[in-house]
């Protein structure tokens, strides 16, 4: 339909530039033909006109396709912060130069070609400055408050005296509640500053007065965390009182805040660990790494295993290691409350953890 479209404009078009250049011609163009027709003539050249028209608009439409892709492919490369702030550039640019160059346009000779190439420059040159500029421009519109931009600012910059900002790290609620970062905090295995957004103390807070036992143990167990972690001496707490947005949930402030920082985050929380990947976002997770140091066992080592409960297949036993590895005795069923001595067969690793299978010496 488009083509149809176009091949009718330059029809048209074709068939008014023979109309008028029989007009310009006069008198001429019926001599010139050998025919003292003024209406042949008149057709003729409209339709010749015409004709040209038709033969031109496929080349010109293929064109006009290519330039279309070109840009568009540009214009989906390009962010969009990119281009709102360049078009603001350069509509402030067009108005400097449309400004400056109003006095000389009286000017003869310059005052017709000057005002052009000035305003083309500053409009490239409003453009190209405001693209650069993005973020600090950006920033004077957005609706963030000031203390939020400062609190921001000054972690970043505490974090940056800290080896960089990837020495900072993130603390989740869940990690808090879990207990055993103190513990790694203690060992000596975490530098840098461990960050606790305020909205992390809320919640905390909030499970803390939580009307059922359970959850308000578990707040409770949080805040002690933290105020051990504070008195550690070779670990520094730091309290950010920020809010990254109204209407988030917790886990999308502590994206959004590790990503404004450069940070990492801590979290034991599957569901946030993917999440976070997926937004570009580094995380420790407290149980890859408790996995992670969990001793190596092969098919074949032998261990002594304490018999709790019956596993689900007939005759199963289940015991635990002392970092909580399941062992799945074959057999084992009649072992239950007792030390038996064990010899692996496989170990399977999933993303809950690691699983053992073994069997009863005697067998």
């Amino acid at each position: 339909m488009l083509d149809r479209l176009i091949r009718l404009v330059f029809l048209a078009g074709g068939s008014f530039l023979g109309i008028l250049v029989y007009r310009v011609m006069g008198g001429v163009a019926p001599a010139a033909l050998g025919t003292s027709n003024d209406t042949a003539v008149f057709v003729l050249m409209a339709s010749g006109g015409g004709l040209v028209g038709l033969l031109v608009a496929p080349v010109v439409t293929q064109g006009l396709r290519r330039v279309t892709s070109k840009v568009e492919s540009n214009l989906h490369k390009t962010p969009t912060q990119d281009l709102v702030v360049g078009a603001f550039g350069a509509i402030v640019g067009l108005l400097i130069a449309v400004l400056v160059t109003l006095p000389f346009s009286q000017l003869p000779y310059i005052g017709v070609y000057l005002p052009i190439g000035f305003t083309l420059f500053m409009g490239y040159l409003g453009m190209h400055v405001a693209v650069k500029k993005r973020e600090d421009l950006l920033n004077l519109f957005m609706a963030v408050p000031r203390s939020v931009e400062r609190a921001v600012s000054t972690s970043r910059e505490r974090c940056v005296k800290h080896q960089g900002a990837s020495s900072c790290k993130v603390l989740d609620t869940s990690v808090i509640i879990d207990g055993r970062i103190l513990d790694i905090c203690k060992s000596g295995f975490i530098e840098g500053t461990l960050i606790v957004p305020t909205f992390v103390l809320e919640e905390l807070q909030r499970i803390a007065d939580s009307s059922d036992p359970l959850k308000r143990n578990r707040g409770r167990r949080g805040l002690d965390v933290l105020n051990s972690m504070q008195k550690q001496g070779n670990v520094q707490i730091q309290i950010v009182d920020t809010e990254p947005g109204d209407g988030f949930d917790v886990d999308s402030k502590l994206l959004r805040l590790a990503a404004d920082l450069g940070a990492k985050i801590i979290t034991n929380d599957f569901n946030l660990n993917k999440v976070a990947e997926l937004r570009g976002v580094k995380v420790l997770n407290i149980n890859e790494l408790a996995n992670a140091l969990k001793p190596v066992v092969l098919p074949g080592e032998e261990m002594t295993v304490h018999v709790i409960r019956d596993g689900k297949e007939v005759g199963q036993g289940v015991g635990y290691l002392d970092d909580g590895t399941m062992i799945v005795v074959d057999g084992g069923r009649r072992y239950i409350g007792e030390d038996i001595g064990v010899t692996v067969t496989s170990v399977l690793q999933t993303a809950a953890g690691r699983m053992i299978f073994a069997k009863p010496k005697a067998m």
